[in-house]
């Protein structure tokens, strides 16, 4: 306590303000009272849910900015203030499904995915047809005339009436917000033994800035109105 009592009297004394080496200094720590606080930005997740925001005017009428950060990723946040920071409003972040890629899955669970995760093309189509085309031939086959017994064995993968793979081939999966065209991208199709089937990506990520360009021209033409009036910017 009287270590305390000390500080506090030293510090009473102490000028406020020291110049030296052509620089002023404070003797005391000052924090500013009126500074701009964070605010918890809104979590949505659908691009219509952040044109709704951004229409509303809800918060209030300053100029915001728009960010593509990524396929599944767009913030909005206003200008600089005078202490150079800025506040997130609204975070929106794209709702998808889950989809295996760079890895083996088993032929159903494949199927299952390709069916309900991608969008319909030609493509998809023809891989559908060739990994329902496969037969796992792991099995064991007798013959028995009741005095010899003929086994024949079998391994691998096969597929029946000689479908040939497609390589690479052009899917659309569900990769960014449902608001937007799914970018189309090659794709490497392989079959392992065991009847699994995977995926591997081929295009070295241009899709990425295909969604993009797809999100930032749906927001362009959504707030149309506010980016003329100079409400709105966006960036990608």
């Amino acid at each position: 306590m009287l270590k305390e009592f000390t500080q506090y009297v030293l510090d009473l004394v102490r000028p406020e303000l020291v110049e030296t080496g052509g620089n002023t200094y404070s003797t005391r720590s000052l924090n500013r009272l009126n500074v701009e606080h964070d605010v918890n930005s809104i979590n949505v997740r659908s691009l219509s849910g952040l044109v709704d925001y951004v229409k509303s005017n809800f918060d209030h009428e300053r100029p915001v900015m728009i960010h593509v950060e990524s396929p599944t990723k767009v913030n909005v946040f206003d200008a600089l203030n005078d202490v150079n920071d800025r506040r997130t409003y609204v975070k929106a972040g794209a709702l998808l499904p889950s989809i295996t890629f760079e890895q083996f899955v088993d032929r159903e669970k494949f199927q299952i995915m390709l069916q309900a995760c991608f969008v319909a093309n030609p493509d998809k189509e023809q891989v559908l047809k060739v990994v329902s085309a496969i037969i796992e031939e792991n099995s064991v086959q007798t013959q028995d005339d009741g005095v010899t017994q003929r086994v024949t064995a079998k391994t691998g993968v096969a597929t029946v009436g000689n479908v040939n793979v497609p390589n690479p081939v052009t899917l659309k999966p569900f990769r960014t917000f449902a608001e937007v065209s799914q970018p189309e991208s090659e794709f490497v199709l392989r079959l392992k033994e065991g009847g699994r089937v995977g995926l591997f990506e081929a295009d070295g990520g241009a899709w990425e800035l295909n969604a993009m360009a797809n999100i930032a021209t749906y927001l362009e033409e959504a707030l149309a109105e506010e980016i003329e009036t100079k409400k709105v910017y966006i960036i990608d």
